[in-house]
């Protein structure tokens, strides 16, 4: 645990198979917070059991001794930044709230507790598109399709435009990418094939609230800021981004509007 926190290239991602649809590559976001702050404490619970380390400025100051516990499983990390670094610094907490929340949303029954408030999730994107839209301003009761690696969730507004929530491997991607085009794009197909009608583009796509999230082995992003997905497959040897999305919600889009 020391060195999962403090020493680089130490992180799960290098040998391990669940890792493989993530975002990061080293782990290295924990070391660096370790590294700028005055103080740091990580305390990791598993199976009864704790494990307590202190550093300061990223040495290590107090290793504790394994230690007996009745809390639940789960990782509690306490800090202060470095003020001869971060000058005057203070936090954005609305903003740090809705990093938490799409954290919960995209890992449903995560229990994640910020300064002493608990936020979690138990039904994924459907509450995600809960907590953006209001019940008397959307047309239908939300949509939710879940799958291998995929989760969709969909309805109208009375509003205008367009309005997607998308995401990559728990990365919320702002500026979407080819994920967000092939679910746009696939859902007019789909639309207009169950209707056998050809409607227009901005007939289905107006006043759309919805969001989804995909899982991809080693994505490629088009910035270092990680907001737009470049990636053109699932995984090297898998379907297209286009093919994949367009596949689920021509099988399961469809069967939900067959029945309902």
């Amino acid at each position: 645990m020391v060195d999962a926190v403090s020493r680089m290239n130490t992180g799960a991602k290098y040998d391990s198979k669940v890792f493989q649809k993530s975002v990061g590559l080293n782990g290295v976001g924990t070391k660096a917070v370790n590294a700028l702050s005055n103080y740091f404490k990580v305390v990791s619970v598993r199976e009864g059991k704790e494990k307590t380390a202190e550093f300061e400025k990223g040495i290590l100051k107090t290793n504790h001794k394994e230690a007996k516990t009745t809390d639940a499983n789960g990782t509690i990390v306490t800090f202060i930044p470095d003020d001869t670094i971060f000058k005057n610094f203070k936090y954005q907490f609305e903003f740090l709230e809705n990093l938490l929340w799409n954290y919960c949303f995209l890992n449903a029954g995560l229990r994640i507790i910020f300064n002493g408030k608990t936020y979690l999730s138990r039904n994924g994107l459907l509450d995600l598109l809960q907590r953006k839209t209001n019940e008397d301003e959307i047309r239908y009761p939300i949509i939710h399709l879940k799958g291998d690696d995929i989760e969709v969730t969909i309805t109208h507004s009375n509003g205008y435009g367009e309005e997607i929530y998308s995401f990559v491997n728990g990365q919320h991607t702002t500026q979407g990418g080819t994920h967000q085009q092939a679910f746009r794009e696939a859902f007019v197909k789909t639309i207009r094939d169950f209707y056998k009608k050809d409607y227009e583009v901005s007939d289905i796509r107006t006043a759309i609230v919805a969001a989804i999230a995909v899982r991809v082995v080693e994505p490629v992003f088009e910035s270092q800021t990680k907001t737009k997905l470049g990636s053109q497959n699932v995984n090297v040897d898998g379907p297209s981004m286009r093919q994949f999305v367009g596949d689920f919600l021509a099988r399961e889009l469809d069967n939900y509007l067959h029945k309902n």
